[in-house]
């Protein structure tokens, strides 16, 4: 009678009784090198592409005395400008706002024809140079374009006028609103509407008792993304704008002519304004993310 040989220990299990798999050590999982040295990549890196630039600038201003660089960016001129860039910038967030929620609403929600392209319309002015945008708005809204033929026998002016600049930055800040809501709305759970509606709420309700408070991290993100693009555009909107000082000129605009007229230190003290206010601008929307990441459950 043959004897079975005595049962070998299972790959899956040592002596001690721990997993006999491959061991994993202090670098189990990490596909580039160390921190140390990925880490000095990525300072190097930025330091090149982002600090050496921002610090030239900065240090450019340093040839302006107080009283210069506050005459520079305080003239009626520049200031008109910035009150222009920003007002423009936060009415169109604003717009995109209302109808960026629309537009989400309707991909996530609705199925029918042509959805799809519908979908990848909305990336259209992330492929399409800006300048290419203000050329065919302006060729759509003038006095004699396509649309603006119609509406400038009522009194409506679109193009070459602050309404051109609003309607310009509308058009390259929806998907920054569209793309940011949609993934939240996809998540967003059904069943707690369904709740809602068996105790009888309305659609009112639901949609601000229910969906809303979930949808407002990414609504406020997007806002923020869409007004901070808005603040720095320049090629769209110079085509459109008329240009016109103290009525339709953008700040970007201000520095390009003191660069044409060799005003180095001038345009560098603008430009200077306008960084700090986007690094402001960064910090909001970094903020705005980290409070989004927290709201829904998952670390910050």
């Amino acid at each position: 009678m043959s004897v079975a040989p005595p049962a070998s220990p299972t790959p899956s299990a040592t002596a001690s009784g721990q997993p006999s798999g491959p061991r994993r050590g202090r670098g189990a999982g990490r596909v580039l090198p160390g921190f140390g040295l990925t880490l000095g990549y990525t300072l190097f890196y930025l330091s090149v592409i982002v600090l050496v630039p921002l610090s030239a600038l900065l240090l450019r201003t340093f040839d302006l005395s107080w009283a210069q660089f506050w005459e520079a960016v305080a003239a009626p001129r520049v200031v008109a400008s910035y009150k222009l860039t920003f007002g423009a910038s936060f009415a169109a967030a604003l717009v995109n706002l209302v109808f960026g929620l629309l537009i989400a609403w309707v991909l996530v929600r609705y199925q029918f024809p042509g959805k799809k392209i519908v979908d990848a319309l909305v990336d259209l002015p992330f492929a399409l140079p800006t300048a290419v945008a203000g050329i065919s708005l302006t060729a759509l809204l003038a006095g004699n374009g396509w649309v603006g033929q119609y509406l400038e026998p009522l009194g409506v002016q679109l193009a070459f006028n602050p309404n051109g600049i609003v309607i310009a930055l509308i058009f390259i800040g929806l998907p920054f609103v569209v793309r940011t809501v949609q993934p939240v709305l996809e998540d967003t759970e059904k069943e707690l509407e369904e709740a809602a509606t068996s105790l009888g709420a309305t659609r009112w309700q639901i949609f601000y008792k229910v969906i809303l408070p979930a949808i407002t991290p990414a609504l406020l993100t997007g806002f923020a993304m869409a007004f901070a693009r808005a603040v720095g555009e320049y090629g769209s909107v110079i085509f459109i704008a008329g240009n016109m000082p103290m009525i339709s000129e953008i700040t970007p605009l201000i520095i390009i002519g003191k660069l044409e007229q060799y005003d180095y230190a001038g345009a560098t003290a603008v430009a200077v304004v306008m960084l700090v206010i986007s690094f402001v601008l960064l910090l909001v929307i970094n903020a705005l993310q980290a409070w989004q990441r927290r709201h829904a459950g998952a670390p910050a």
